[in-house]
């Protein structure tokens, strides 16, 4: 099976010590962030986790840990965007995360990890061709370190909305115009486009419209044939594999304004103070009224045939 880390917050970034004894004790536990007395307690065991997927903006903290993670299938995502502190308070300089993106890549391999540069907004400041400059400065930077890069132009969702109400939404023009020179530099560093729930608009130009994170995406980074239980995506136009997620809403303190996962500044500090390293909940620990629920794993790799066999034999 996949377990899933970073569509709720930035386990890596923040969290690196309790994801590592959740490691060492075998077990998490997940509140259903819509029926909190809901709980799913997974086995992290890599008999049954086939693939552990990351997204964040700062992998760094989770460097020290690596080790606890050797037994597992990863796929990594690394967000990368050209926004300053007025847009991302807390995220670290984007150098030394350019650096931290390539010491990544050589840690798990170039099949294991993307890049992001996303949601991509228009304004005074950060215009067309400002993305552009940027997005050619980091693709030349992190050219042989990844062979994708998904993009995604920012959705207005209530909370975005709320925390960031002078952003517009990405013009087709602009989204077009700006989709096609993104796709022609990210070929000429070895970059595919993957665009996020955006459609099939950027197809023309050379995109892989087919999704960001699939199951042929998984295989690729652990070398092995998958076969997976059928999965809705969670929005429309996304076809992502995408389950079994143990972080919490309103956790991530990066406080972006773009972030859909936050309510506020202030809901996130109240909660980030409930957090225990050594609990098996990300936020808080067991209640007395608790419904835990042991999810039933197995793994999903296909004991028929691996994608090496399948090389060794054309």
């Amino acid at each position: 099976m996949i377990i899933n880390t970073g569509q709720r917050t930035d386990i890596p970034a923040f969290y690196a010590e309790w994801f590592a004894n959740r490691l060492r004790e075998g077990y998490v536990c997940v509140r259903n962030p819509y029926n909190p007395e809901q709980v799913s307690r997974y086995r992290l065991d890599p008999s049954v986790v086939d693939v552990i997927g990351f997204c964040t903006k700062n992998p760094a903290p989770m460097f020290p840990y690596m080790d606890l993670l050797k037994d597992y299938g990863q796929y990594w995502f690394v967000t990368i965007t050209p926004y300053g502190k007025d847009i991302e308070p807390n995220v670290p300089d984007k150098h030394v995360i350019l650096q931290q993106f390539k010491k990544l890549s050589e840690m798990v391999g170039i099949n294991s990890v993307g890049w992001r540069y996303d949601p991509i907004f228009i304004n005074e400041k950060y215009t067309m061709e400002y993305h552009l400059r940027a997005f050619e400065k980091m693709a030349s930077e992190l050219d042989g370190y990844t062979k994708t890069v998904v993009i995604s132009f920012i959705d207005l969702y209530e909370k975005v909305k709320v925390n960031f109400p002078e952003v517009k939404e990405v013009e087709q023009l602009q989204r077009l115009t700006l989709g096609k020179e993104i796709i022609r530099i990210a070929r000429e560093h070895g970059m595919t486009v993957k665009p996020c729930g955006e459609g099939s608009e950027l197809a023309v130009y050379g995109a892989d419209c087919g999704g960001c994170m699939l199951i042929s995406d998984y295989e690729k980074a652990i070398g092995q044939k998958l076969e997976v239980p059928a999965f809705k995506g969670a929005r429309e136009l996304c076809s992502c594999y995408l389950s079994c997620d143990i972080g919490a809403y309103n956790t991530c303190k990066h406080m972006c304004r773009y972030c859909y996962a936050n309510v506020s500044r202030e809901k996130v500090m109240l909660r980030s103070k409930m957090h225990d390293p050594k609990s098996p909940f990300l936020i808080g620990n067991y209640k007395e009224n608790d419904q835990i629920h042991d999810v039933v794993q197995k793994s999903w790799i296909s004991r028929q045939v691996s994608l090496f066999d399948d090389i060794m034999n054309v």
